[in-house]
């Protein structure tokens, strides 16, 4: 899958989009890559001449593999976003460092209503760095207020 179509699939845009590409996808299961670059923003600082990519970081490329695999219940609406509600059970296993590239493995465990249960895996080398389990809930946009002043 394309960046460009990664970018159709869910709204999260540079310096944001933490996805460079999808490798596989089926009905419940993603796999995506993505390869740190030592310019990125949140490595600049996260830790001075000696650069590792953040926890949380490493999680949100969980979360928007999640998003991608949840697009099919969004019905191609412009008005429904996957939004992450719970993170729980988060392990970090293995350093990931900028030039490193990173398989992101994540499963749809369960969908209750418009919740859904997934199982995110971040992979360096074949083996594991990051584990989390995760809840998201497909839900509609609200309409930002209106600008005209009206207080």
């Amino acid at each position: 899958m394309s960046k460009q179509e990664i970018e159709t699939a869910i709204p999260h845009r540079a310096p944001m989009l933490l996805l460079d590409e999808i490798v596989e996808r089926d009905e419940s299961s993603i796999v995506c890559k993505k390869t740190f670059s030592d310019q990125e923003f949140f490595v600049q600082g996260h830790f001075p001449d000696q650069p590792i990519v953040p926890g949380v970081i490493q999680c949100e490329c969980c979360l928007q593999a999640g998003a991608v695999l949840l697009e099919r219940f969004m019905s191609g609406s412009p008005d429904l976003l996957p939004v992450a509600t719970r993170l729980d059970a988060v392990k970090f296993k293995r350093i990931v460092r900028p030039g490193d590239t990173i398989e992101i493995k994540v499963t749809l465990n369960e969908q209750v209503s418009n919740a859904y249960f997934l199982t995110g895996k971040v992979m360096l080398d074949g083996k594991l760095a990051t584990r989390l389990d995760f809840a998201c809930s497909v839900t509609p946009i609200s309409n930002p207020p209106s600008k005209t002043g009206d207080a």
